[in-house]
C-alpha cells in the first residue's frame, strides 16, 4: 500500500511539472504614448490609420504595431505563426482614421481588409481593417482598393 501511495505522489508531481496551456483571456491592450512598433521601432500613437497587436510567446506577452500592414507583415513570417495566440486590429467603421479608438479593436483573423486604398497610415500605404465585409466594401468604393479576408493576405499583396 505504501508503494502505491509513493507511486501516486510521484505521478502527481510529474504531472504538475508539465507546461500548462495559457488560460488567461487575451484582451486587446490600449495603445499608449511611448509604445513603439515591434517591427519598425516607430512611435505608435502619433500616426493615423489602424494599428495592430499580437499576443505571443510563453509567458504570454503583447507586441504592438504602428499599422495593420506592419502587423500582417510580421505575422506572415513563418517563424511567427506557431507562437501567435491572438491578433487584434482597429475596426475602422467605428473609428476615426486620424485617431483610431482602442475600444474598437477586433480579432484580426475575422476582419476584412481593404488593400490598395488611397488612405495612408504610419508607414504610408496600409490595410484598412473592418469587422464587417459590407463596411470594407463601402470604404473600398469610396477610397479605392480591393476587399480581402485575413486568409487571403499575402506579402506580395501588402
Amino acid at each position: 500500500m505504501t508503494k502505491l501511495l509513493y507511486l501516486c505522489v510521484a505521478v502527481l508531481g510529474i504531472m504538475g511539472c508539465q507546461p500548462q496551456e495559457e488560460t488567461a483571456p487575451m484582451h486587446p491592450q490600449p495603445f499608449v504614448s511611448g509604445d513603439e512598433c515591434h517591427l519598425c521601432g516607430m512611435a505608435i500613437t502619433g500616426f493615423p490609420g489602424p494599428k495592430g497587436q499580437a499576443f505571443t510567446g510563453r509567458p504570454l506577452s503583447v507586441v504592438k504595431f504602428c499599422s495593420t500592414r506592419d502587423l500582417i507583415s510580421w505575422y506572415l513570417q513563418p517563424e511567427n505563426h506557431p507562437n501567435t495566440k491572438a491578433l487584434f486590429v482597429h475596426d475602422m467603421a467605428r473609428s476615426d482614421w486620424q485617431h483610431p479608438d482602442d475600444r474598437h479593436l477586433i480579432d484580426a483573423r475575422s476582419a476584412w481588409y481593404v488593400v490598395g486604398s488611397n488612405q495612408t497610415g504610419a508607414m504610408g500605404p496600409t490595410l484598412a481593417s473592418f469587422a464587417q465585409q459590407k463596411d470594407a466594401e463601402t470604404f473600398a468604393n469610396q477610397q479605392d482598393g480591393e476587399v480581402i479576408s485575413f486568409y487571403e493576405l499575402r506579402l506580395d499583396r501588402l
